[in-house]
């Protein structure tokens, strides 16, 4: 650990002072992803401070995607969260990870063609039971699983993907680059859910373990839906960013600021 100390005179309180050392540790790259921290009681030996103090600095850090504390083993420095863009943009994972520098690597778990289930239908505007092609993959980032993605697609849009090498390409990429089928809008919704035991063992975390699901349908220019995919993301290696807008209402307009 490096040789800062607790300012005794600062105003700020000794929690956030620790904190500010160990977040620089991390900035710095003196503590790497999966790095084990000091224990609870050399921290306290280290910085002069109580374990209630070094316990709430702890915790701020891994309430923030930094840190992973695990029982009986102790704290771990956290992989970088990746960060997936929900914008007036409507981008792929490859896309994203690609412009992060990273690397993206797919398992194909599943990849033919199959009856539409009826949420899934409806999602397509399509009837139940119509024959779809399915693609389920385990997206692995940088060589850690990161999310088990299940795809749906029209037969008439996506027959010919069965062809397809899905363990590099982009499913997007091909769609638009080689089947001349335009992604114009999509609309996207996030809710928390617990791992089942498929998800679990396709992730590497625990049965119960919180998974962020993302659920999203594409449409072309025509605003005919030519895609819907279900995500189940790890928590903990996930992150979204969205982009949001006020819209004034008019008589908020006809006032002027406050």
């Amino acid at each position: 650990m490096p040789a800062s100390r607790i300012d005794r005179d600062s105003p700020l309180p000794y929690y956030a002072q620790l904190k500010a050392i160990l977040a620089a540790d991390l900035e710095a790259e003196r503590l790497l992803p999966g790095d084990r921290l000091p224990g609870e009681h050399e921290l306290c030996d280290t910085y002069g401070v109580s374990r209630t103090v070094v316990r709430q600095a702890l915790g701020e850090l891994e309430a923030e995607g930094r840190l992973r504390r695990h029982k009986g083993r102790g704290t771990f420095v956290a992989s970088p969260k990746v960060a997936e863009a929900m914008t007036q943009h409507f981008s792929g994972l490859a896309e994203e990870v690609a412009a992060r520098g990273g690397t993206l690597h797919n398992e194909v778990r599943r990849l033919e063609v199959g009856p539409a289930p009826a949420a899934v239908a409806g999602e397509l505007e399509i009837e139940p039971g119509e024959p779809v092609m399915v693609l389920e993959r385990l997206r692995i980032v940088d060589g850690k699983p990161w999310s088990l993605v299940t795809t749906w697609i029209p037969r008439a849009v996506g027959e010919e993907l069965l062809e397809e090498d899905f363990r590099t390409e982009s499913l997007y990429a091909l769609l638009e680059g080689k089947y001349g089928v335009t992604i114009a809008q999509g609309r996207r919704t996030i809710e928390a859910i617990a791992a089942d035991d498929v998800a679990a063992e396709a992730l590497g975390v625990r049965a119960g373990d919180p998974l962020l699901l993302l659920t999203s349908t594409a449409y072309d220019d025509d605003e005919m839906p030519v895609e819907h995919f279900v995500a189940r993301h790890r928590a903990d290696a996930t992150s979204f960013q969205v982009s949001v807008i006020r819209r004034r209402s008019p008589s908020a307009a006809r006032s002027g600021p406050r």
